[in-house]
């Protein structure tokens, strides 16, 4: 029988595979992005969406080159849920995968893995954070191909279009969700 990890077990998973200050807080903060929109969509199961958004990387920092087709077989070796392991990989779809976002769920990990990044930036830049942030400034650094230009514009837009969401709402409930 495969196990289902808590959101704390899968943060120990992650720093077990992961050193870098810098992805552990990516898993972070994914982790809680998920969470916030489990609370909407899923509500029975938000530890399982934020563990989700917390594996989502693991693989990463090991294995850059094999992301996601490493992140499976881990995973596997774990015995992690199926499901789980589905959803993690799917997020690397049509870049480092060919396994699609097939739940509402893996779509909204899939959309929001690239613009927490994005909007993190933006965050940086901003003596208030994210506090006050507004959906039409992440519009206009999301615009400027040249800010933030490691998180792809190309999947931003295409998660956007899987939930059918225009791309400033899914801006804009992920700056919330972030600010949460």
């Amino acid at each position: 029988m495969s196990y289902i990890p808590s959101p704390e077990q899968a943060e120990e998973l992650v720093k077990k595979y992961n050193k870098e200050a810098f992805h552990i807080q990516h898993a972070e903060t994914v982790s809680k992005v998920m969470g916030e929109f489990a609370k909407e969509h899923d509500p029975e199961r938000v530890d399982f969406w934020r563990s989700v958004g917390m594996l989502h990387d693991i693989d990463f920092e090991l294995y850059p080159e094999q992301h996601c087709i490493k992140a499976n077989e881990m995973l596997r070796e774990l015995d992690i849920d199926e499901e789980m392991i589905h959803a993690v990989v799917s997020h690397g779809y049509g870049i480092c995968c060919d396994v699609a976002p097939e739940k509402y769920m893996e779509k909204i990990l899939f959309a929001t893995d690239e613009l927490t990044g994005l909007i993190g930036a933006a965050a940086l830049m901003r003596p208030t954070g994210i506090s006050d942030m507004e959906t039409k400034s992440v519009v206009k650094k999301f615009k400027d191909k040249k800010f933030a230009a490691g998180c792809s514009r190309d999947v931003i837009r295409q998660g956007a279009e899987m939930l059918g969401m225009e791309l400033s709402e899914l801006i804009g409930r992920t700056i919330d969700a972030m600010r949460a």
